[in-house]
């Protein structure tokens, strides 16, 4: 596969349109910060935004939860990076050092270019869109789909001190602020799917016979409140 810088082509308006995630790299709570207003502008538009800051993981932005980082597992489609260059080196680094069935499509949003990722990049055959907004991008094209509405869940530790954890199962774009207590897990129904974690691991074990994860995900949060 040859990498191809895929500025406004036909490809490219096929590929946006059709993905429903966007992992938006440097997506936290200031609400000041471009990727911040990238989150509420995409969702408005239908995509299913995932803000990734590992600070600010555990609370979310209009309702989608953030996450620490791209858990192993999780296949990302579209990556935008909302980074100083150098650590948009450091996520593209990362990435290419993953397991794709097909890479994603990497978004240098303005001033997170970084020649050696490029080079990088090229190297591998992945694609990649700088020198653009992905945000001013689907305005420009009118680009607009239908969101995926799925829940979205998260485990903390518990107040307690008994070390015990509580895990919490939210509805599609419900906000959630950050907890005190330590955060374990976080991520949506498509995450607690595929991600590779020992959380999503041990939940997908707990699915009784003939119920759905969706299901399994909701009694054990009835359990935990129950408890």
């Amino acid at each position: 596969m040859s990498s191809m810088r895929m500025n406004d082509s036909d490809r490219l308006l096929d590929l946006v349109s059709q993905t429903k995630f966007v992992h938006i790299l440097g997506a936290g709570l200031n609400s000041e910060r471009p990727a911040h207003s990238a989150v509420n502008d995409l969702s408005e538009r239908g995509w299913n935004p995932i803000p990734i800051h590992p600070k600010d993981a555990g609370a979310s932005i209009s309702g989608y939860p953030i996450r620490p980082m791209i858990e192993d597992g999780i296949e990302p489609e579209i990556v935008v990076l909302f980074l100083a260059p150098e650590r948009a080196r450091e996520a593209v680094r990362k990435l290419l050092l993953r397991n794709h069935e097909t890479p994603p499509l990497i978004w240098f949003q303005l001033g997170a270019e970084d020649g050696i990722s490029e080079d990088w990049l090229q190297d591998a055959g992945w694609n990649f869109v700088k020198d653009d907004c992905i945000v001013r991008f689907v305005q420009r094209h009118d680009l607009a789909r239908e969101p995926q509405v799925i829940p979205w869940f998260k485990q903390v530790q518990s107040d307690e001190d008994s070390g015990c954890s509580v895990w919490s199962v939210h509805e599609w774009q419900e906000n959630s602020e950050k907890s005190k207590t330590e955060l374990e897990w976080i991520g949506d129904l498509k995450d607690l799917e595929s991600s590779n974690s020992s959380i999503p691991n041990y939940i997908r074990g707990l699915r009784n016979e003939g119920e759905s994860l969706e299901e399994c995900a909701r009694r054990l949060a009835n359990w935990s409140d129950n408890d």
